[in-house]
């Protein structure tokens, strides 16, 4: 493990302004979203959607790492440049999702599990020689009101991220650690921050267990917030507190970053809450985004399959990357947004 190495990746990923573009959706999931502006999943038209993002002019002034799908670490641009080349030659770090997804918790009704460790190791290497310098593996923790998740849920899951972690850095290979408690359902703030300190409790212990390198890590966590369907949403400032107690308490200050997930947020609430706890700052650890839906979302809305359409999907995504670097600095205003 080259600690120096780690440390030096992890801090440009998130160095100022700056944060993670998530390009990491699976076959199913971004069938899902062309299908929502009625555009074939070709693979043909995921490749071309991919190289419009990464060719947008600008981006690297607010993304200093971008994850991608195993596939498009393998695909280039319609001139042949392999994707983590033109990223790298751009001062954009590439990453790879390695995690293969969620299944049923056996004996533990409405939990899942992340798979993914058998052979890991092998998939890491060859991803290191396509150019990958940093990896991401996500657990998936659902809540209710009752016993979900389980303290047998959230150690089994808890102890997947550590292992996937420890590999990835033996390897030379900074590991993003997302624990994404969801946001679907009906739980109250309160109870997400009941669940989320739980969770990151866990997590810290089995990392310490497995010896990961916490400078040579970033830490993806969710939000405290709301479920979708509570009848009680709260707002932003609330959200930034919650969820900045709950890091402090269990989050060491070694970490070099949060690179907050939007979980199903609205582009403007995903900015307007990373915004409000920078502007609480300072803190321990870069306050950052690693941002789907967030980012992409008004992207391919404006793209839907059509070249004609390209440089106003490209506009729109130089915008919310530019409107997420402000936010990095708290300095976002919801009047920002369709501004030019």
């Amino acid at each position: 493990m080259n600690r120096q190495q780690l440390g030096s990746v992890a801090k440009a990923i998130v160095a100022r302004q700056k944060g993670v573009l998530a390009a990491d959706e699976s076959g199913r999931t971004i069938r899902k979203r062309f299908e929502s502006v009625k555009v074939e999943a070709t693979e043909e038209n995921r490749r071309r959607y991919r190289e419009i993002l990464f060719t947008t002019d600008g981006i690297e002034r607010y993304i200093g790492g971008v994850i991608l799908f195993e596939e498009t670490l393998r695909q280039t641009t319609r001139d042949g440049t392999p994707f983590a080349e033109l990223l790298s030659s751009r001062g954009i770090l590439p990453g790879i999702k390695v995690d293969k997804g969620a299944v049923a918790l056996a004996l533990h009704p409405g939990e899942r599990i992340t798979e993914g460790l058998d052979g890991l190791r092998e998939r890491l290497l060859e991803y290191r020689e396509l150019g990958a310098k940093f990896a991401k593996w996500r657990a998936v923790l659902d809540s209710d009101e009752r016993d979900v998740p389980s303290a047998c849920g959230i150690r089994a899951n808890t102890h997947a991220l550590a292992r996937y972690a420890a590999l990835c850095q033996e390897l030379g290979i900074v590991p993003i650690v997302e624990p994404e408690v969801l946001m679907d359902g009906a739980h109250t703030i309160e109870r997400c921050e009941e669940l989320t300190s739980r969770v990151l409790e866990a997590v810290f212990i089995e990392l310490d267990a497995h010896g990961v390198f916490l400078e040579g890590m970033l830490l993806k966590p969710n939000m405290v917030i709301a479920g979708l369907k509570c009848e009680r949403q709260a707002p932003v400032q609330e959200v930034a507190n919650a969820t900045l107690r709950c890091m402090s308490r269990h989050v060491p200050a070694a970490v070099p970053g949060l690179v907050f997930l939007s979980g199903g947020q609205s582009a403007e609430d995903a900015t307007d809450h990373l915004n409000a706890m920078n502007a609480m700052g300072p803190w321990p650890w870069q306050i950052s985004f690693s941002f789907g839906r967030a980012l992409q979302a008004p992207v391919l809305a404006a793209w839907r399959g059509r070249e004609d359409n390209l440089a106003a999907a490209q506009r729109i995504l130089l915008r919310r990357c530019e409107l997420n670097g402000l936010a990095r600095d708290g300095k976002y205003a919801r009047s920002l947004e369709g501004a030019p």
